[in-house]
């Protein structure tokens, strides 16, 4: 046998802390990639789903392919921005990030 397998299946038969220790180890790395790294992922992705839904007209906003426009028209799916001279459907969800957003007299 490996040492790999006669780490799980101790040959003299006593229990010792080979197994617990092993489960010990793992469960703590698995937390600590939880908390590096999972969590604060689904937050960041948590926030963003917020900022989209609270999009208005007047908003200044990048979409995922590096267009910077401003919202003209909202639907449920989709945007039309302004771009310089051009005006871009963009689904909702390719905006990557919104710059400024409108303020009570634009709207």
């Amino acid at each position: 046998m490996t040492p790999a397998v006669l780490f799980f299946f101790q040959a003299n038969g006593r229990s010792g802390p080979g197994f617990s220790l092993f489960l010990l180890q793992m469960l703590a790395f698995v937390a600590i990639i939880y908390f590096l790294m999972i969590r604060p992922k689904m937050k960041q992705e948590r926030e963003h789903r917020e900022r989209l839904s609270r999009l208005r007209k007047g908003d200044e906003v990048v979409t995922a392919g590096g267009i910077v426009g401003k919202i003209l028209h909202i639907t449920d799916n989709e945007l039309t921005i302004k771009s310089d001279e051009s005006r871009l459907k963009v689904a909702r969800d390719r905006v990557a990030e919104v710059r400024g957003e409108a303020t009570e007299k634009e709207s």
